[in-house]
C-alpha cells in the first residue's frame, strides 16, 4: 500500500473511521483531479469540510447504504447522536430532501406491511381484498391504480416518521469513480484493507496516475455504465444503441465501449433481431465480435459475405482464440460455396490414460490419490501454478508504475492489464525479468520475491494454492526452457491464455537424468470434453515436447453388475 495512503486512514477502532476514510477520497481527488471537477463538484468537497463532524458522518453514513431513500428511524447511529438534528444542515444544502414524492414502487420499499395496510385501507377495500393479504398481493392488485407519486405526508397524514431522500449520490458515485477509475469498487475496500483481508502492491503516484484526462472521458465511462444497467434492467438494445456515445480516443474506454457493443449485439442476436446484432457486432470490432458475427451470417445464408470477412480476419494476425474459431468456420464456408478445400493443422493426437476410479466424487482429487506417489507427488494446481510463477518472475514488470497503470491503492494489478498494448509498453520490463531463466538466476529471483511480496494482491499469483513447497517443486522438477515457453505464451495473450491449463502437475524429483522431471495431467470425468482453451494448451505442449496427459475417468461403481 502507498505509505501516504497507510498514515491517512483510519483504524477501525475510530467510531468514524469511514468518515476518515470518504474524506481522504475526497482530499484525493480534490488534489489530483480538480481541473476535471464541474463547479457544483468543487462546491461539494468545500461545503463537506464546513459542515459539522455528526453531519459528515450522518451523510457518509447514508452514501455508503444502498439507495438513496432511508427512513429517518433507521439513521440511528451511536457516534452520529441525534440524527434528526444532524440531517438539518445537509437538508440546508439541498444534499437531502426531506419528505420526497414516492412513486408506488418506492412506497412499497419504504413502508412496513403494516404500514401499507394503515395507509392504503380504503384502495384495500374497495378492491375487495382482505386486510390480512400479503405485500405481494396488495402491490399486484393496486400498483396500476396509484401511479401518481406523492409525499409521504399525502400517502400517509398520520406519518411521525418521515422520508428522506439522498440527492448527491450521482456526485459522490462520480468521486468514487475518479479515485477508483471504475464503479466496480466501492467503500469496503477500505475496510478489507483495515482488517488485513487485503494487501496492496505499493506504488508510486505522479500527476499522470490518474484514470481520467478530460472531463469527457469521466462522462463517456458515466454513460456506458448507465446503458449497461439499462440492458441489464430489461431495455432493448434497438432503443440503447443510439445512446451510444461516439468511440473515444482513450483505449481504455474504447475498449469498455466495444464490449458493451458486444453485450448489446448479443442480445439483439437472442431476440431475433439479426439486421441490428449484425451491425453492433461490426462497429464493436473485437475479435470475439466478428467471430459471432461470422456464425450469425452463416445462419443467415451470408455464406459469400461469411467467407470475405473470414478471409479478412484470417489475414490480419487474428490471436489464438480467434484463429482456432476461423479454422472451424472457413471449412465449412468453402464447402457451402464449393471452393477447393484447404488442409488443416492437424489436431496434436496426446498421450491418453484411462482410469476406472470409485466414486462419484471429486473427479480430480480422486486421480490426485490415484496417482500421487510418496517419491512423486500429484498437486492440484489448474491455472495457478504457471501463472503464478510467472507473476513472481515478473512482478516488476507487472507492477511497472506506467501512466494509466495505477491510480489509487486499491489495484490488484495494473488497469491496462488486458489492453493490447499492455505488454508492448512493458517489453523491456518483460525481457529483463525474462532474462533472468537465461542467466539461470530465475530460481532465487522467485524465491525472493515470494519471501518479500507474499500476501500482497496480484492478479497472477494465487497464494493458498502457490505455497513455498509447491514453489520449490515447480522450480526443482520445471526446466527453465519449458517455463520461459510458457511464460511468452502468457505474454501474447494474457487474458485467454491465463486459462486452460491442465488441472494437476505430478513432479517426479529423482527421476533419472534425461527423463522429465514432471507431467501436466488434464483431468476429465465422466461426459466431460477438452475445451477450447485447453485444446490450444495441449497443442503448444505437444508442439514443444513438454510432457502432459489427458486422463479420462469413469466411476467403478456404475460399471459393478446390480447384485
Amino acid at each position: 500500500m502507498n505509505s501516504a495512503f497507510a498514515t491517512s486512514t483510519a483504524s477501525l477502532d475510530d467510531p468514524f473511521y469511514y468518515l476518515t476514510n470518504f474524506r481522504f477520497v475526497l482530499a484525493w481527488v480534490g488534489g489530483r483531479h480538480a481541473d476535471l471537477l464541474a463547479a457544483d463538484e468543487l462546491a461539494f468537497l468545500e461545503q463537506f469540510e464546513s459542515l459539522p463532524q455528526a453531519s459528515q458522518a450522518l451523510l457518509v453514513r447514508m452514501v455508503m447504504r444502498k439507495g438513496e431513500l432511508f427512513r429517518l428511524s433507521k439513521l440511528n447511529y451511536t457516534e452520529v447522536g441525534d440524527s434528526a438534528s444532524e440531517i438539518v444542515p445537509l437538508i440546508a444544502l439541498g444534499w437531502v430532501e426531506r419528505d420526497p414524492a414516492l412513486n408506488i414502487d418506492e412506497l412499497f420499499h419504504q413502508l412496513r406491511l403494516a404500514e401499507l395496510r394503515q395507509v392504503l385501507a380504503k384502495e384495500i377495500r374497495a378492491a375487495g381484498l382482505a386486510a390480512s393479504s400479503a405485500k405481494s398481493v396488495l402491490y399486484d392488485t393496486l400498483a396500476s391504480q396509484l401511479n401518481v407519486p406523492k409525499r409521504l405526508c399525502q400517502w400517509w397524514p398520520e406519518a411521525n416518521d418521515p422520508v428522506l431522500r439522498l440527492t448527491v449520490m450521482e456526485t459522490c458515485d462520480r468521486l468514487r469513480l475518479m479515485f477508483f477509475g471504475n464503479l466496480r469498487q466501492d467503500w469496503a475496500e477500505f475496510v478489507l484493507t483495515e482488517l488485513g483481508l487485503q494487501r496492496f502492491e505499493s506504488v508510486p503516484f505522479t500527476p499522470e496516475s490518474r484514470a481520467f484526462q478530460s472531463r469527457h472521458e469521466v462522462d463517456t465511462y458515466l454513460a456506458l455504465h448507465r446503458l449497461r444497467q439499462r440492458l441489464d434492467d430489461g431495455e432493448l438494445p434497438a432503443d440503447l444503441f443510439p445512446e451510444m456515445p461516439p468511440p473515444a480516443d482513450n483505449r481504455w474506454l474504447a475498449t469498455r465501449r466495444a464490449r458493451l457493443l458486444l453485450q448489446l449485439g448479443r442480445e439483439a442476436e437472442r431476440s431475433g433481431d439479426a439486421a441490428l446484432a449484425l451491425r453492433l457486432y461490426r462497429e464493436s470490432a473485437s475479435s470475439e465480435a466478428r467471430i459471432r458475427q461470422l456464425r450469425l451470417l452463416e445462419r443467415q445464408g451470408e455464406h459469400t459475405a461469411a467467407f470475405e470477412l473470414a478471409t479478412q480476419a484470417l489475414n490480419s494476425s487474428p490471436n489464438e482464440t480467434e484463429h482456432q474459431a476461423l479454422a472451424r468456420i472457413l471449412p465449412r464456408l468453402r464447402r457451402r460455396l464449393k471452393l477447393p478445400t484447404m488442409p488443416n493443422d492437424p489436431e496434436p493426437i496426446h498421450e491418453r490414460w484411462d482410469l476406472s476410479l470409485p466414486g462419484p466424487q471429486s473427479v480430480e482429487r480422486a486421480v490426485v490419490q490415484a496417482l500421487g506417489e510418496p517419491l512423486a507427488p500429484v498437486c492440484y494446481v489448474e491455472n495457478a501454478l504457471m501463472t503464478g510463477l510467472f507473476g513472481l518472475l515478473c512482478w516488476p514488470a507487472i507492477f511497472d508504475p506506467l501512466p494509466g497503470a495505477f491510480f489509487h491503492p486499491f489495484h490488484n494489478g495494473p488497469a491496462d492489464l488486458y489492453r493490447d498494448d499492455f505488454v508492448v509498453r512493458r517489453r523491456d520490463a518483460f525481457d529483463a525479468c525474462l532474462a533472468y531463466l537465461e542467466d539461470g538466476s530465475y530460481q532465487e529471483v522467485i524465491r525472493a520475491t515470494w519471501r518479500e511480496k507474499h500476501g500482497l494482491a496480484s492478479p497472477f499469483v494465487h497464494w493458498t494454492i502457490v505455497d513455498e513447497p509447491l514453489v520449490e517443486l515447480a522450480l526443482t522438477c520445471i526446466p527453465a526452457m519449458h517455463l520461459g515457453l510458457c511464460f511468452e505464451r502468457l505474454l501474447g495473450d494474457l487474458k485467454a491464455n491465463r486459462a486452460g491449463l491442465p488441472d494437476l502437475i505430478q513432479f517426479m524429483p529423482g527421476a533419472p537424468v534425461g527423463e522429465p522431471r514432471y507431467r501436466m495431467i488434464e483431468v476429465k470425468g465422466p461426459g466431460d470434453r477438452l475445451q477450447d482453451n485447453q485444446r490450444r494448451w495441449l497443442k503448444f505442449f505437444h508442439r514443444h515436447g513438454m510432457p502432459v496427459a489427458v486422463c479420462y475417468v469413469r466411476w467403478a461403481a456404475s460399471d459393478e453388475p446390480e447384485s
